[in-house]
């Protein structure tokens, strides 16, 4: 990923409002396109619960702005079916796996510089782990994870991840890994506007500290 994009991030998520496919919480599907297009993510990779939806529309939105491939992968054959009939026309801008999300993620997609995890998934903390795993050589990688309320909050504290209380819970961890090898840590803030209610998202990176050179 390179700089941050506000105009890849706009107009990601002002398509993802044509595509037009809101569930019951409108603004997930919105946040996670303007996300992976204002990182200019190139390679997304979605490991879905069940049937690709609205997510799935979202980085297809992302990847028509910043030029980039979405990898969805499905751990059962009916839901390759199903998916592709729910995406309609969309579905040919999206490439399909069948496997295991863990294996795949380690093996077949480490170079991922977007990943999408529903967490409804099974065993969704090993899929999250397998993902930070993967991205942890490779130079800068976003690791997103929806849904992440439905299986309450006690499982994600050993992830080194935050959390966005968007929809039903985002979870987010940005790896950056620096010239020693380490990484760069960074955290969200949502602040909410008094007057009009509404929640902005900011990140705020950490930079490491630096070397103090004595005379």
């Amino acid at each position: 990923m390179s700089c941050w994009s506000a105009d890849y991030a706009t107009k990601a998520y002002l398509r993802t409002l044509k595509m037009g496919t809101r569930g019951k919480e409108p603004d997930v599907a919105e946040f996670i396109s303007a996300l992976a297009a204002g990182n200019n993510a190139k390679l997304m990779v979605l490991v879905c619960a069940s049937i690709a939806g609205s997510t799935t529309l979202a980085l297809v939105a992302a990847a028509h702005q910043t030029g980039g491939h979405v990898v969805c992968i499905l751990s059962k054959l009916d839901e390759l079916h199903a998916s592709k009939n729910a995406l309609g026309s969309y579905a040919n801008r999206v490439e399909f796996v069948i496997g295991d999300a863990c294996t795949l993620l380690l093996d077949d997609y480490k170079e991922a510089d977007f990943v999408l995890i529903d967490c409804d998934v099974s065993d969704h903390k090993g899929v999250f782990l397998a993902a930070q795993k993967s991205s942890k050589h490779e130079k800068k990688a976003l690791i997103v994870g929806y849904n992440a309320l439905h299986k309450g909050s006690y499982w994600w504290s050993e992830l080194k991840t935050h959390f966005l209380p968007i929809g039903e819970g985002l979870l987010v961890t940005r790896m950056v890994a620096n010239g020693n090898g380490g990484q760069k840590r960074s955290r969200w803030v949502v602040a909410v506007d008094k007057c009009t209610g509404e929640e902005n998202v900011f990140r705020i990176t950490n930079s490491p500290p630096r070397k103090q050179i004595e005379a």
